[in-house]
């Protein structure tokens, strides 16, 4: 029995293309003519004064705790429920991240909790869009005016999602976006980081560059560059921007079939929803979503587990997700948290993903039919 992998990487078919023809062009470093056309993009989609290619959604986090100034000691809070990036890039600049819990719906950070946790020394906020799910995002702004906080999107899982009509990534002052592999729409690793507050921009373009004012010397803006401020090289290879090209082309498409997946996955398991064997995925009011995965809630961590297994052994790869950031090692050194944290540990112990990526096809009905049996519903 072939195994169903839990993510398989889609091709459109122009990406080798793409690829060659960046290569016959004789750029293969950073900013050529494919980063050129996906940062284009990426502005016209979704309306932000400036997108940066990066290459990867924690470079493009890191880029954003630069920007905000973080400083030892600085309080940034955010969701334990996360990607190690995620505080990673905020612990590395002296930061402390304040973990809050979760809402027990889309399993987003509780935008409820977040005054509370705030102190003199917080200087961010980081909402993290679970599952390309938004976050509760008018309140969360408004607090972030009320006591002069930036917000700092992790959208990685967002891209093509909406809230209220506007993309995720857009609605705070900095958004970050992944394109890794398991994304809906990938360049195997890469992200962006889009700038909203147009007075951060240039800046933002100088840590992209090491530090150096290169941007403005191809523009013709200086006679020549320099190193002018901190920095790093967060700029992806010309090779990864043209095989996202060919992706982001077909953006669109790609959503609308892991929507479709995704919708049969959450219409197949609503009768095993209401005789209490598990919870599905909630969209809440004013979210378009982009079927970043599909998730089932089991009644325990023990429930959960077997499940996994079970799967496996019929040949279909199921997994769990995030070991909340609190919990880990690194987590209790570098970070405190704000209550106990109850959602986000009994969460993480009862969510299983299930494959889903856009060729699964057929395949989907063997693994519907094999979960309704395990879980008693067929």
């Amino acid at each position: 029995m072939d195994m169903i992998p839990f993510n398989k990487p889609h091709l459109t078919g122009k990406e080798l293309h793409y690829i060659a023809e960046a290569h016959a062009l004789g750029q293969l470093a950073g900013d050529g003519q494919f980063t050129r056309y996906c940062s284009q993009w990426l502005e016209q989609q979704s309306g932000s004064p400036k997108a940066l290619l990066t290459h990867s959604c924690t470079a493009a986090l890191e880029m954003a705790a630069l920007l905000a100034d973080i400083q030892p000691g600085d309080e940034v809070i955010m969701p334990s429920f996360t990607f190690v990036s995620t505080a990673n890039a905020f612990v590395l600049r002296g930061g402390v991240p304040v973990f809050v819990d979760i809402r027990p719906d889309t399993l987003n950070i509780d935008e409820r909790l977040i005054e509370a946790a705030i102190t003199p020394r917080t200087k961010a906020i980081v909402p993290v869009h679970y599952a390309g799910v938004a976050c509760e995002m008018d309140t969360i702004m408004a607090i972030a005016a009320r006591h002069n906080l930036l917000v700092i999107e992790d959208a990685a899982q967002g891209v093509m999602s909406r809230y209220k009509g506007r993309m995720l990534g857009t609605l705070g002052h900095l958004g970050c976006y992944s394109f890794h592999e398991t994304k809906n729409v990938i360049s195997g690793e890469g992200g962006a980081l889009l700038i909203n507050l147009p007075e951060l921009v240039q800046r933002a373009e100088i840590l992209r560059e090491k530090g150096t004012n290169r941007s403005q010397f191809f523009r013709g803006q200086v006679d020549k560059y320099t190193w002018v401020d901190m920095g790093s090289s967060y700029l992806p290879g010309e090779l990864i921007a043209a095989f996202l090209w060919a992706q982001v082309q077909e953006a669109e498409a790609i959503t609308a079939q892991r929507l479709a997946l995704w919708q049969r996955y959450h219409d197949a398991f609503a009768a095993l929803e209401q005789a209490g064997r598990l919870r599905r995925p909630i969209i809440a009011e004013g979210c378009t979503h982009n079927a970043h995965m599909y998730y089932l809630l089991l009644r325990d961590g023990q429930d959960r587990d077997a499940f996994i297994q079970a799967m496996r052994a019929e040949g279909i790869a199921c997994v769990f997700h995030y070991v909340p950031l609190h919990s880990a090692p690194q987590g209790r050194r570098a970070a405190r948290t704000h209550g106990e944290l109850p959602l986000t540990l009994e969460m993480s112990e009862r969510l299983v993903r299930l494959p889903l990526w856009l060729d699964l096809g057929e395949a989907q009905a063997r693994v519907i039919a094999t979960a309704c049996r395990l879980l008693g519903g067929a």
